[in-house]
């Protein structure tokens, strides 16, 4: 069995769709415009205050009832607690090659969990109903390709089932070309693709081989361009976008690269004490006249 890197939840690949007509966003649309009280919700996440930011999440849900990324939004809430709880975003985990290849050591907390997949079948809920109107709802698809990535980021990480992630991601990967085939200008969901592209690149000789069978395929340098569209142009997934390019190129050697976003999210988010740790490792990797300022 190939050992897919537990990043593998995160692979959405993009190809062209033909014979769909472009769709013009909502002006509310939280997908294709920022919304303030879900972009505050975010900042709370990205400032571990997970409660505050499922309060503020549902909150939003309760007066948008129809839209299902508030749903999506609750449900990342649970899934980035669970992996900062697991250390799953350092260097320690993303350094070391038999966690980066295998997923977390021992178990996710079972109860945060069960409302992860209540949130996310909310999620899967609502759009499907936007989709009665219109297949190719822009909504619709956003939440779907958020729902199966992070559903397979769960699988693949915390519950170290990659043939169940694998199956998940593939299901991302299909929304994630209808979506950005229309909406190429979702910067959320380059970071998807993105992942993919680098880890996928990262795998044995012998992985790749076998990946290709399923028509996957990856470019460590073209993954790292991807989620920069994210880290420079992201709505909500920025900060997350930065710390995982971030950390990729610490693997590459890339020192400089690593410090100057590391330094950038632990300004922006100074009480965030896996920012700052992060930052100050990375600044002990070359000495000060090689910071990139």
């Amino acid at each position: 069995m190939v050992r897919h890197s537990y990043f593998l939840a995160l692979v959405l690949l993009v190809s062209p769709v033909i014979g769909f007509a472009r769709e013009a966003p909502v002006a509310d649309s939280p997908a294709f415009t920022t919304v303030p009280e879900l972009s505050a919700g975010f900042d709370l996440l990205y400032q571990q205050k997970f409660a505050e930011a499922r309060e503020a999440f549902a909150s939003w849900q309760s007066r948008n009832p129809e839209e299902p990324f508030g749903e999506v939004a609750v449900a990342a809430s649970y899934l980035f607690e669970e992996l900062h709880l697991q250390g799953v975003l350092t260097s320690d985990f993303f350094l070391n090659e038999k966690k980066f290849l295998h997923g977390i050591d021992g178990k996710p907390d079972p109860e945060r969990m069960s409302h992860f997949r209540e949130a996310l079948a909310q999620a899967r809920q609502l759009a499907r109903e936007r989709q009665k109107t219109n297949p190719n709802d822009g909504e619709a698809l956003f939440a779907l390709t958020l729902a199966a990535g992070m559903e397979s980021d769960a699988e693949s990480i915390l519950q170290k089932k990659h043939l169940a992630g694998l199956k998940r991601m593939k299901e991302a990967n299909k929304y994630a070309k209808l979506l950005l085939a229309e909406h190429p200008d979702a910067a959320d969901a380059y970071i998807a693709p993105g992942i993919a592209n680098y880890v996928i690149g990262s795998q044995s000789a012998g992985s790749r081989f076998v990946l290709r069978f399923g028509g996957i395929h990856g470019d460590k340098k073209l993954g790292m361009e991807q989620v920069a569209k994210t880290a420079e142009n992201g709505r909500y997934l920025r900060p997350f976008a930065k710390i995982i390019l971030a950390l990729a190129a610490r693997r590459e050697k890339q020192d400089a690269v690593a410090q100057k976003l590391l330094r950038e999210l632990s300004e922006q988010y100074p009480d965030n004490e896996l920012f700052a740790s992060e930052y100050a490792k990375a600044r002990r990797l070359s000495t000060p006249a090689a910071l990139v300022r």
